[in-house]
């Protein structure tokens, strides 16, 4: 027998799962499926159910290449548009107070991940912080950061910003119901990861959820993402010809087609861009001047975002996963002078002035990932410091299998530490050769530092805060340690540099 746990929601009664430690209530819903007439448009309004929901089991991932919704060997959760759901996990033993709540976005470039994989649980990170951890599905793709608004018609509308949208519904979620989980509604922690940690930023840029957060943690994020209302445009009028519509049956097209074929259609649209503009990711929010008013870079740069705490920090070897397993980014000398290309005068002579050893392959590797994930990062932290507590870092530690392997500290490894997945199978794997010592070490910075932010706004005392004066940077490593403007030539070399458009 399952021991189950039931909460009465504001849309009912949900029955989640009872473990020895944590509590466990997966998928659910945090807004009505968007199928059919509702394809395409904002999340609507969960439609309330009698007697208790079963949440014991994970349901559908957004809908996506099967390969992304990999949760285990041989495993893949299955796909549908059916998908806007949350999960939630608690400490077993009752708190006197409400506890805080951290809000995980899963990254994969707006176009892979789900929220059910394995690594996501926040069970650890839960018990050790006595925290409430959730984690979110939203649309992804096609579904989700194609803006097709331009092919509306009265009987047929059609939204912008679905994705962003979903999550800004996923914390309203939270703010309704998170209270009968033992969470505390005006204590949330957004925190994500590459695409996810671009969707914190995201969130800070967005009137709709200001009040829904109260700070963020974006961890490696490609923080200048954003298509303009043109380039929008024309990435939606390419996947529409891709589905092999015309302009004026476009909104039929749309509605009728079969989601895979629309995925398919969105996939390959996506990969020609990135081969025509490397770095230039087109599955991304719009800044269509209404629900996202600035692309996030610029809201932070002119201090329009948010004025909340932020913890913003990269890997050191962003670049090294991208060379070897998901080619699409910068990666190499041809790619990396095509950006150049619309960077202005002497950029590119300069930013290569930076790096020793350029064009040497491992050189670029680094020169790319610094591109996508560290530039512009360090725009947002000197714009956000200005206005609001922000705390920089870089993630150096690589244990020896990494290092054997050429990825180093590459992104997403750290991953493994913030949410404590030391002692599990990847854990296991990655310090079999060595390094399970410094694992645990950056796993309690990392945690520790977390949960303190989580629960008061600011980390550990031992981590100031960053200033364009001193431009601190918490270096977790092991030993962890703090510098002052880490790598200042090439981040002066950068300056002025930013992702080319479609137009």
């Amino acid at each position: 027998m399952v021991a189950t746990t039931d909460i009465e929601t504001a849309d009912g009664i949900v029955r989640g799962r009872r473990g020895r430690r944590v509590l466990r209530w997966r998928a659910l819903p945090y807004a009505a499926a968007p199928l059919g007439e509702w394809r395409f448009r904002a999340p609507q309004p969960v439609r309330p159910w009698t007697g208790a929901r079963d949440a014991t089991e994970f349901g559908f991932a957004a809908m996506q290449h099967r390969a992304g919704a990999r949760i285990g060997p041989r495993q893949y959760q299955p796909t549908s548009e059916d998908s806007l759901t949350l999960n939630v996990t608690a400490p077993v033993t009752p708190s006197a107070t409400p506890r805080p709540v951290l809000v995980f976005i899963h990254g994969g470039g707006y176009l892979m991940g789900t929220s059910a994989l394995g690594l996501y649980s926040g069970a650890r990170l839960a018990l050790r912080g006595d925290a409430i951890v959730v984690s979110i599905n939203y649309r992804l793709g096609a579904f989700g950061y194609i803006d097709f608004s331009e092919y509306s018609t009265p009987e047929r509308p059609f939204d912008s910003n679905l994705g962003l949208r979903d999550q800004v519904a996923a914390l309203e979620w939270v703010q309704r119901n998170i209270a009968a989980f033992g969470g505390d509604p005006g204590n949330v922690t957004v925190f994500g990861e590459s695409a996810g940690a671009h969707a914190v930023l995201a969130l800070f840029a967005t009137p709709a959820a200001a009040g829904l957060f109260h700070r963020g943690i974006a961890q490696s994020p490609p923080a200048d993402w954003a298509m303009t209302a043109e380039d929008a445009r024309v990435f939606a009028r390419r996947c529409v010809e891709a589905l092999g519509a015309q302009p004026g049956d476009a909104a039929r097209a749309l509605t009728d087609a079969p989601a895979n074929d629309i995925r398919k259609a969105g996939a390959r649209v996506i990969g020609q861009v990135l081969r025509e503009r490397p770095g230039l990711f087109p599955a991304c929010p719009v800044v269509d001047g209404d629900y996202l008013p600035q692309s996030p870079i610029d809201a932070f740069t002119d201090g329009a975002a948010h004025r909340l705490p932020l913890i913003i920090g990269t890997c050191r070897d962003e670049g090294t996963l991208f060379d070897k397993f998901a080619d699409g980014l910068p990666t190499n000398p041809d790619r990396l002078h095509t950006v150049f290309g619309g960077a202005g005068e002497g950029a590119e002579a300069r930013v290569i002035a930076a790096y020793p050893g350029y064009p040497r392959a491992r050189t670029a590797v680094r020169m790319g990932g610094d591109y996508v994930f560290w530039r512009p990062s360090v725009t947002v932290m000197e714009g956000h410091s200005k206005h609001a507590p922000t705390y920089a870092y870089r993630y150096d530690f690589a244990p020896r299998a990494l290092q054997l392997a050429g990825v180093g500290a590459t992104h997403a490894t750290d991953l493994i530490p913030v949410f404590g997945a030391t002692d599990g199978p990847i854990g296991r794997a990655l310090t079999a050769a060595g390094g399970r010592h410094g694992l645990q070490a950056v796993t309690r910075q990392f945690q520790d530092n977390w949960l303190a932010f989580a629960r008061t706004g600011a980390p550990l005392p031992s981590w100031p805060a960053y200033t364009e004066e001193r431009r601190t940077t918490l270096i977790i490593d092991d030993p962890t340690r703090l510098e002052h403007d880490p790598e200042r030539a090439k981040r002066l070399a950068w300056q002025g540099v930013r992702v080319s458009t479609l137009s």
